[in-house]
């Protein structure tokens, strides 16, 4: 039961751990939560099987605790995040609960939570798992009331109205729903704006049949790869919920962190939001026109760090973008692919721009087995080795522990820090030189094999 409440979002398999009385008792406990700030709450849902199930639960819950339920069935979660800014027939959401299972696979379901259009995460979300197992035998009764609301028509009418000036962009592109629910508002928005486009898997389906709906692995990019062959120069892919991206080139798969410096470089001066696994390239290129921060991994960290520093944008190397810049700061992939044809059609020529970068050699992001309590005593005996490194350790030049431990080196970095959804710690290794990033890699596993050595033996 508690391993369902998660640092980003509440997430587990149905029917085991997401089962009818869980669920009402979210709706219920959440509930009190938003009559903190109003009473008003939007939901919507993926293309699982079981989120119409989870819907009706839900919905039980938040009225037994007196809310007032906005109903806007199958939507995108941006859809979901875009409610908030918006009124229907009077009403405006103090808050939106997306039931979704994001990019994991079928059996998986979980909701992604707003109120007062801040994310509901952390500390809150383990303080309300514990209040819902002290009272697990509260018996709440079905109440299915609900307005229904179409945000997404007034979703696709307002992105089909900011990116008028786009009509008639004639560079063809693919892209790729993989049958999540991406495809429910983006066909809308690319006929209304006259794009030349083709689409792969667009039909939502819970089951995904075609392939995984996760762009960050580079086997569920074969479709859209093979489609890039041939007329489209440029090709667009999304997560089960369509808050993350992935985008292509016929030479370059560009990701969130390249992606920002494309953007920042439309923008004056900017702002501009990084996580401690994108590229260094990012910030020094960021720092030379504007100012770049470095913060944790998560989009909830991340919007949370947008509202306090008033950011123009923010962006994680896994594909959530959040443009603050012209829009609502939230991590919407619909709106990023707009954005970045939007640059295209402005003359830009991405793998020029590409080319043109320092070249380094990254790794991807590596994972390391541990489990869930020792994955964070893990990254602070990491931290405690650093103070007083072997002998043979390359040389430090900074060490940023904001998420984990980032250790600057000369030329390039390398990355410890726990993952906050998975037992496992998260590596990531970068420098100019090819050899250097393999060195870092070896030297900071050797330190990760110590620390364990030293908690296996308290």
């Amino acid at each position: 039961m508690k391993t369902i409440f998660r640092e980003y979002d509440i997430r587990g398999i149905y029917p085991n751990e997401l089962n009818e009385q869980t669920v009402k008792l979210i709706g219920y406990f959440l509930g009190k939560r938003i009559l903190e700030v109003g009473n008003v709450v939007s939901i919507g849902y993926d293309a699982r099987s079981h989120s119409p199930v989870l819907c009706d639960n839900l919905t039980s819950g938040l009225n037994k605790a007196g809310c007032k339920v906005l109903n806007m069935g199958l939507v995108a979660t941006p859809v979901n995040y875009f409610s908030n800014f918006q009124t229907f027939e009077g009403l405006t959401p103090n808050a939106s609960i997306m039931i979704t299972g994001s990019h994991n696979p079928s059996e998986y379901n979980g909701f992604k939570v707003t109120i007062d259009k801040k994310p509901f995460f952390g500390e809150d979300i383990y303080a309300l798992g514990a209040e819902i197992m002290r009272n697990y035998e509260m018996e709440i009764e079905d109440d299915l009331s609900a307005t229904f609301i179409n945000a997404k028509e007034r979703y696709i009418a307002y992105m089909i109205q900011e990116f008028d000036h786009l009509k008639g962009f004639s560079t063809p592109f693919v892209y790729d729903c993989g049958n999540g629910v991406a495809g429910v508002v983006v066909q809308d928005i690319f006929k209304g704006l006259n794009f030349t486009c083709k689409g792969l898997f667009t039909d939502p389906d819970g089951t995904f049949p075609n392939h995984h709906p996760d762009p960050t692995v580079e086997k569920n990019l074969k479709d859209i790869k093979k489609e890039l062959e041939g007329e489209f120069s440029l090709g667009f892919a999304y997560d089960g919920d369509a808050d993350r991206i992935a985008f292509l080139t016929k030479k370059n798969n560009v990701k969130g962190d390249i992606m920002a410096i494309l953007f920042s470089r439309a923008m004056q001066n900017p702002t501009v939001i990084g996580e401690v696994k994108c590229s260094q390239i990012m910030y020094d290129d960021i720092n030379a026109r504007g100012k770049a921060i470095m913060y944790k991994t998560g989009h909830s960290n991340l919007k949370v760090m947008i509202a306090k520093t008033g950011a123009d944008f923010a962006a994680e190397v896994s594909g959530h973008l959040f443009f603050n810049d012209r829009y609502f700061g939230y991590d919407d992939a619909i709106y990023a692919t707009l954005r970045m044809i939007e640059l295209v059609k402005n003359g830009l020529d991405v793998d020029a721009e590409i080319a043109k970068l320092p070249v380094v050699y990254s790794t991807e992001e590596l994972k390391v087995e541990t489990n869930e309590n020792d994955k964070f005593p893990l990254v602070e005996k990491v931290k405690e080795l650093l103070k007083n490194p072997p002998k043979d350790f390359p040389a430090i030049k900074e060490i940023v522990d904001v998420d984990g431990v980032r250790v600057i080196f000369s030329d390039g970095w390398g990355l410890v820090r726990a993952s906050n959804t998975t037992p496992v710690l998260v590596t990531r290794f970068e420098s100019t030189v090819q050899a250097h990033a393999k060195l870092y890699e070896q030297k900071l596993n050797a330190l990760i094999a110590q620390a364990k050595e030293m908690l296996a033996s308290h």
